[in-house]
Protein backbone atom coordinates (compact mmCIF):
# COMPACT_ATOMS: atom_id res chain seq x y z
CA UNK A 1 0.00 0.00 0.00
CA UNK A 2 2.10 3.15 -1.28
CA UNK A 3 0.31 5.84 0.36
CA UNK A 4 3.46 8.25 1.18
CA UNK A 5 3.87 11.25 -0.77
CA UNK A 6 5.42 14.67 -0.19
CA UNK A 7 3.24 17.81 0.65
CA UNK A 8 3.57 21.25 -1.19
CA UNK A 9 2.84 23.13 1.89
CA UNK A 10 2.57 26.22 -0.07
CA UNK A 11 -0.93 24.49 -2.30
CA UNK A 12 -3.30 23.28 0.01
CA UNK A 13 -6.22 23.47 -2.88
CA UNK A 14 -4.20 21.00 -5.43
CA UNK A 15 -3.05 18.71 -2.79
CA UNK A 16 -6.99 18.67 -1.12
CA UNK A 17 -8.61 18.44 -4.74
CA UNK A 18 -5.73 15.59 -5.92
CA UNK A 19 -6.35 13.26 -2.56
CA UNK A 20 -10.74 13.72 -2.70
CA UNK A 21 -10.34 12.72 -5.96
CA UNK A 22 -7.83 9.65 -5.17
CA UNK A 23 -9.64 8.71 -2.16
CA UNK A 24 -13.29 9.19 -3.08
CA UNK A 25 -16.02 6.49 -2.52
CA UNK A 26 -18.67 8.86 -4.00
CA UNK A 27 -21.47 6.53 -5.44
CA UNK A 28 -19.69 3.17 -4.03
CA UNK A 29 -23.02 2.35 -1.89
CA UNK A 30 -25.55 4.00 -4.72
CA UNK A 31 -26.65 7.43 -4.98
CA UNK A 32 -28.96 7.31 -1.76
CA UNK A 33 -26.45 5.78 0.62
CA UNK A 34 -26.15 7.62 4.60
CA UNK A 35 -23.97 5.59 5.86
CA UNK A 36 -20.69 5.87 3.97
CA UNK A 37 -17.63 3.81 5.92
CA UNK A 38 -20.00 2.12 8.27
CA UNK A 39 -21.23 0.21 5.52
CA UNK A 40 -18.04 -1.61 6.12
CA UNK A 41 -18.93 -2.90 9.25
CA UNK A 42 -21.44 -5.80 9.12
CA UNK A 43 -23.06 -8.70 10.77
CA UNK A 44 -20.01 -11.04 10.13
CA UNK A 45 -17.84 -8.38 11.53
CA UNK A 46 -19.99 -7.85 14.67
CA UNK A 47 -19.86 -11.55 15.45
CA UNK A 48 -16.57 -11.41 15.00
CA UNK A 49 -16.12 -8.86 17.80
CA UNK A 50 -18.33 -10.54 20.25
CA UNK A 51 -16.09 -13.57 20.35
CA UNK A 52 -13.08 -11.32 21.21
CA UNK A 53 -14.38 -11.05 24.47
CA UNK A 54 -12.46 -13.53 26.73
CA UNK A 55 -12.54 -11.48 30.39
CA UNK A 56 -15.27 -9.34 30.29
CA UNK A 57 -13.13 -6.18 31.76
CA UNK A 58 -14.80 -3.33 29.86
CA UNK A 59 -13.20 0.29 29.92
CA UNK A 60 -15.11 3.52 29.42
CA UNK A 61 -13.53 5.70 26.68
CA UNK A 62 -15.44 8.74 27.19
CA UNK A 63 -14.05 11.87 29.09
CA UNK A 64 -16.28 13.50 31.50
CA UNK A 65 -18.91 15.94 30.28
CA UNK A 66 -19.05 18.62 33.03
CA UNK A 67 -17.85 22.47 33.56
CA UNK A 68 -14.47 21.48 34.28
CA UNK A 69 -13.97 20.09 30.54
CA UNK A 70 -11.70 21.41 27.93
CA UNK A 71 -13.65 23.86 26.04
CA UNK A 72 -12.69 27.41 26.15
CA UNK A 73 -15.46 28.64 23.58
CA UNK A 74 -13.78 28.45 20.07
CA UNK A 75 -16.58 28.66 17.66
CA UNK A 76 -18.81 29.01 20.70
CA UNK A 77 -17.96 26.09 21.96
CA UNK A 78 -18.63 25.52 25.86
CA UNK A 79 -18.64 22.80 28.53
CA UNK A 80 -21.47 21.32 29.06
CA UNK A 81 -24.06 23.19 31.63
CA UNK A 82 -26.04 20.84 34.37
CA UNK A 83 -29.02 22.52 36.30
CA UNK A 84 -31.10 20.77 38.40
CA UNK A 85 -34.37 20.76 38.49
CA UNK A 86 -35.67 18.86 41.31
CA UNK A 87 -33.39 18.10 44.02
CA UNK A 88 -33.63 16.29 47.56
CA UNK A 89 -33.73 20.12 49.05
CA UNK A 90 -37.15 20.63 47.64
CA UNK A 91 -38.72 17.28 48.24
CA UNK A 92 -37.43 17.82 52.15
CA UNK A 93 -39.36 21.29 51.78
CA UNK A 94 -42.14 19.38 50.70
CA UNK A 95 -42.69 21.94 47.66
CA UNK A 96 -42.62 19.51 44.58
CA UNK A 97 -46.17 18.74 45.27
CA UNK A 98 -46.56 15.06 44.87
CA UNK A 99 -48.76 12.95 47.42
CA UNK A 100 -47.95 10.30 49.98
CA UNK A 101 -44.26 11.30 50.51
CA UNK A 102 -43.12 10.68 47.58
CA UNK A 103 -40.05 12.93 46.07
CA UNK A 104 -37.78 12.89 43.45
CA UNK A 105 -34.67 14.51 41.53
CA UNK A 106 -34.35 15.86 37.84
CA UNK A 107 -32.07 17.59 35.79
CA UNK A 108 -30.74 19.16 32.62
CA UNK A 109 -27.91 19.52 30.33
CA UNK A 110 -27.17 22.23 27.71
CA UNK A 111 -24.20 21.53 25.35
CA UNK A 112 -22.89 21.37 22.47
CA UNK A 113 -23.02 18.29 20.75
CA UNK A 114 -18.71 18.18 20.23
CA UNK A 115 -17.65 19.44 23.42
CA UNK A 116 -15.91 16.39 24.55
CA UNK A 117 -16.03 12.47 24.01
CA UNK A 118 -17.66 12.65 20.29
CA UNK A 119 -18.33 11.54 16.71
CA UNK A 120 -17.98 13.64 13.65
CA UNK A 121 -21.15 12.64 11.37
CA UNK A 122 -20.99 12.73 7.71
CA UNK A 123 -22.65 16.07 7.85
CA UNK A 124 -19.87 17.98 9.83
CA UNK A 125 -17.25 18.95 7.31
CA UNK A 126 -18.10 19.82 3.44
CA UNK A 127 -15.45 20.00 0.18
CA UNK A 128 -16.25 22.87 -1.92
CA UNK A 129 -19.84 23.16 -0.74
CA UNK A 130 -20.50 19.36 -1.51
CA UNK A 131 -21.24 17.19 1.49
CA UNK A 132 -21.26 13.52 1.55
CA UNK A 133 -21.80 11.21 -1.24
CA UNK A 134 -21.61 14.71 -3.39
CA UNK A 135 -24.80 16.10 -2.33
CA UNK A 136 -25.37 20.11 -2.43
CA UNK A 137 -24.36 21.30 1.22
CA UNK A 138 -27.54 23.46 0.95
CA UNK A 139 -29.64 20.26 0.34
CA UNK A 140 -28.50 18.70 3.27
CA UNK A 141 -27.84 20.77 6.33
CA UNK A 142 -30.25 23.55 6.86
CA UNK A 143 -31.27 25.79 9.39
CA UNK A 144 -33.36 22.52 10.70
CA UNK A 145 -29.94 19.92 11.23
CA UNK A 146 -29.01 17.60 8.93
CA UNK A 147 -31.77 15.91 6.81
CA UNK A 148 -29.93 13.53 4.93
CA UNK A 149 -27.23 12.48 6.82
CA UNK A 150 -28.28 12.85 10.75
CA UNK A 151 -26.17 11.05 13.45
CA UNK A 152 -29.33 9.11 14.08
CA UNK A 153 -29.02 7.44 10.89
CA UNK A 154 -25.87 5.19 12.32
CA UNK A 155 -27.46 5.26 15.98
CA UNK A 156 -27.47 1.23 15.25
CA UNK A 157 -24.27 -0.10 13.68
CA UNK A 158 -21.58 1.64 14.86
CA UNK A 159 -20.52 -1.45 17.62
CA UNK A 160 -17.61 -4.29 15.94
CA UNK A 161 -13.72 -4.91 16.48
CA UNK A 162 -12.21 -1.91 17.72
CA UNK A 163 -8.12 -1.68 17.74
CA UNK A 164 -5.89 0.04 19.66
CA UNK A 165 -2.44 1.80 17.54
CA UNK A 166 -0.93 3.13 20.77
CA UNK A 167 1.37 5.25 18.37
CA UNK A 168 2.13 7.23 21.88
CA UNK A 169 3.36 4.16 23.35
CA UNK A 170 5.84 3.17 20.65
CA UNK A 171 7.27 6.00 18.80
CA UNK A 172 7.07 8.75 21.71
CA UNK A 173 7.74 6.98 25.09
CA UNK A 174 4.36 7.35 26.24
CA UNK A 175 3.33 10.60 24.79
CA UNK A 176 3.70 12.71 21.36
CA UNK A 177 4.96 16.00 21.12
CA UNK A 178 2.13 19.11 20.25
CA UNK A 179 2.20 19.24 16.28
CA UNK A 180 3.86 15.71 15.44
CA UNK A 181 2.51 14.50 12.25
CA UNK A 182 1.80 10.33 12.35
CA UNK A 183 2.22 9.24 8.70
CA UNK A 184 1.00 5.83 7.40
CA UNK A 185 4.45 4.66 8.33
CA UNK A 186 3.81 5.47 12.12
CA UNK A 187 0.47 3.51 11.98
CA UNK A 188 1.84 0.23 10.36
CA UNK A 189 4.92 0.19 12.51
CA UNK A 190 2.70 0.29 15.56
CA UNK A 191 0.70 -2.01 14.10
CA UNK A 192 3.37 -4.63 14.04
CA UNK A 193 5.29 -3.71 16.97
CA UNK A 194 1.66 -4.68 19.28
CA UNK A 195 1.45 -8.44 17.17
CA UNK A 196 -1.22 -9.95 15.22
CA UNK A 197 -4.64 -8.55 17.45
CA UNK A 198 -3.91 -4.90 15.92
CA UNK A 199 -3.57 -5.72 12.57
CA UNK A 200 -5.93 -3.11 11.11
CA UNK A 201 -8.85 -4.89 8.79
CA UNK A 202 -11.59 -4.04 6.76
CA UNK A 203 -14.53 -2.82 9.26
CA UNK A 204 -12.87 -1.96 12.12
CA UNK A 205 -13.12 0.99 14.39
CA UNK A 206 -9.20 2.23 14.90
CA UNK A 207 -8.28 4.00 17.54
CA UNK A 208 -5.13 6.15 17.80
CA UNK A 209 -3.23 6.93 20.90
CA UNK A 210 -0.93 10.04 20.86
CA UNK A 211 -0.88 10.49 24.76
CA UNK A 212 -1.72 14.26 24.67
CA UNK A 213 -4.68 13.56 26.79
CA UNK A 214 -2.26 11.90 29.08
CA UNK A 215 -0.47 15.24 29.60
CA UNK A 216 -3.21 17.56 29.32
CA UNK A 217 -4.14 15.67 32.38
CA UNK A 218 -0.93 16.69 34.59
CA UNK A 219 -0.30 20.09 33.27
CA UNK A 220 -4.00 21.24 32.81
CA UNK A 221 -6.41 21.66 30.00
CA UNK A 222 -4.64 24.98 28.40
CA UNK A 223 -5.44 24.75 24.43
CA UNK A 224 -6.12 21.28 24.80
CA UNK A 225 -9.56 21.94 22.52
CA UNK A 226 -8.47 23.72 19.63
CA UNK A 227 -4.63 23.92 20.21
CA UNK A 228 -1.64 22.29 18.91
CA UNK A 229 -1.87 18.82 19.29
CA UNK A 230 -0.39 15.40 17.91
CA UNK A 231 -2.18 13.76 15.18
CA UNK A 232 -2.38 11.95 11.74
CA UNK A 233 -0.67 13.79 8.92
CA UNK A 234 -2.90 14.55 5.51
CA UNK A 235 -0.66 12.30 3.98
CA UNK A 236 -2.51 9.10 5.36
CA UNK A 237 -5.86 10.04 3.51
CA UNK A 238 -4.94 6.93 1.59
CA UNK A 239 -4.04 4.65 3.91
CA UNK A 240 -7.49 5.78 5.62
CA UNK A 241 -8.84 5.26 2.31
CA UNK A 242 -7.47 2.07 0.88
CA UNK A 243 -7.49 -0.08 4.97
CA UNK A 244 -11.60 0.25 4.55
CA UNK A 245 -12.16 0.43 7.94
CA UNK A 246 -15.45 1.78 9.48
CA UNK A 247 -14.29 4.84 11.58
CA UNK A 248 -11.43 5.91 13.90
CA UNK A 249 -10.75 8.42 17.15
CA UNK A 250 -7.78 9.69 18.44
CA UNK A 251 -7.55 11.51 21.87
CA UNK A 252 -6.78 14.77 20.73
CA UNK A 253 -9.29 17.53 19.81
CA UNK A 254 -9.45 17.81 16.08
CA UNK A 255 -8.02 14.06 14.96
CA UNK A 256 -5.44 15.40 12.55
CA UNK A 257 -2.35 17.20 13.77
CA UNK A 258 -2.10 20.71 14.65
CA UNK A 259 -0.83 23.01 13.26
CA UNK A 260 -1.79 21.65 10.21
CA UNK A 261 0.72 20.69 7.54
CA UNK A 262 0.21 23.41 5.04
CA UNK A 263 1.00 27.53 5.22
CA UNK A 264 -2.68 28.55 5.68
CA UNK A 265 -5.34 25.43 6.14
CA UNK A 266 -7.83 24.55 8.14
CA UNK A 267 -8.47 20.76 8.63
CA UNK A 268 -7.97 19.48 4.99
CA UNK A 269 -7.77 16.19 6.70
CA UNK A 270 -11.13 16.31 7.25
CA UNK A 271 -11.57 17.82 3.87
CA UNK A 272 -11.54 14.67 2.65
CA UNK A 273 -12.15 12.26 5.08
CA UNK A 274 -15.80 13.12 6.10
CA UNK A 275 -17.32 14.54 2.64
CA UNK A 276 -15.42 12.42 0.27
CA UNK A 277 -14.38 8.97 1.67
CA UNK A 278 -17.79 9.16 3.91
CA UNK A 279 -15.22 8.45 7.01
CA UNK A 280 -16.64 8.77 10.92
CA UNK A 281 -14.31 10.59 12.85
CA UNK A 282 -14.17 10.65 17.14
CA UNK A 283 -12.06 13.45 19.01
CA UNK A 284 -11.46 13.50 22.10
CA UNK A 285 -11.49 9.72 23.56
CA UNK A 286 -10.00 8.52 26.67
CA UNK A 287 -7.96 5.64 25.68
CA UNK A 288 -5.27 5.78 28.29
CA UNK A 289 -6.63 3.08 30.62
CA UNK A 290 -7.44 0.44 27.74
CA UNK A 291 -3.71 1.42 26.44
CA UNK A 292 -2.47 0.46 30.18
CA UNK A 293 -4.24 -2.75 29.89
CA UNK A 294 -3.50 -3.74 25.98
CA UNK A 295 -0.12 -2.98 27.19
CA UNK A 296 -0.16 -5.61 29.76
CA UNK A 297 -1.39 -8.20 28.16
CA UNK A 298 -0.22 -7.58 24.29
CA UNK A 299 -4.01 -7.67 23.24
CA UNK A 300 -4.64 -4.94 21.41
CA UNK A 301 -7.72 -6.06 19.98
CA UNK A 302 -11.45 -5.94 21.27
CA UNK A 303 -15.22 -5.61 21.06
CA UNK A 304 -16.58 -1.90 21.04
CA UNK A 305 -19.63 -0.56 21.32
CA UNK A 306 -19.50 3.61 20.00
CA UNK A 307 -23.48 4.40 19.64
CA UNK A 308 -24.32 8.20 19.40
CA UNK A 309 -27.28 9.53 21.08
CA UNK A 310 -29.67 9.77 18.18
CA UNK A 311 -30.18 13.16 17.98
CA UNK A 312 -32.61 13.90 15.15
CA UNK A 313 -30.26 15.72 12.50
CA UNK A 314 -27.13 16.55 14.43
CA UNK A 315 -24.26 16.65 12.88
CA UNK A 316 -22.00 15.18 15.51
CA UNK A 317 -22.86 13.45 18.65
CA UNK A 318 -21.53 12.53 22.22
CA UNK A 319 -20.71 9.24 23.18
CA UNK A 320 -19.30 7.01 25.64
CA UNK A 321 -17.54 4.40 24.10
CA UNK A 322 -17.21 0.99 25.76
CA UNK A 323 -14.21 -1.23 25.52
CA UNK A 324 -14.67 -4.50 26.09
CA UNK A 325 -11.88 -7.44 26.21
Amino acid sequence: MDTEYELDRSDPEAAIAAAAKRCSNWGRWGPDDVRGTMNFLDESKRVGAASLITRGVSFSLAQSFDMDGPQKGWRRRTNPVHTMLDTGTDAVAGVQGFPHGIGGADDVVSMPLQCSTQWDGLGHIFDHGKAWNGRPADQVVTSLGDGVTGIETVSDVIVGRGVLLDVGRHIGDGELPDGFPITTEHLVSTAMAQGSSAKVERGDIVLVRTGQLARTRREGWGDYAGGTAPGLSFTTADWLHQSEIAAIATDTWGFEVRPNEFDDAFQPLHQVAIPNIGLFLGEMWDLDALAEDCARDGVYEFFLTAAPIPVTGAVGSPVNPIAVK
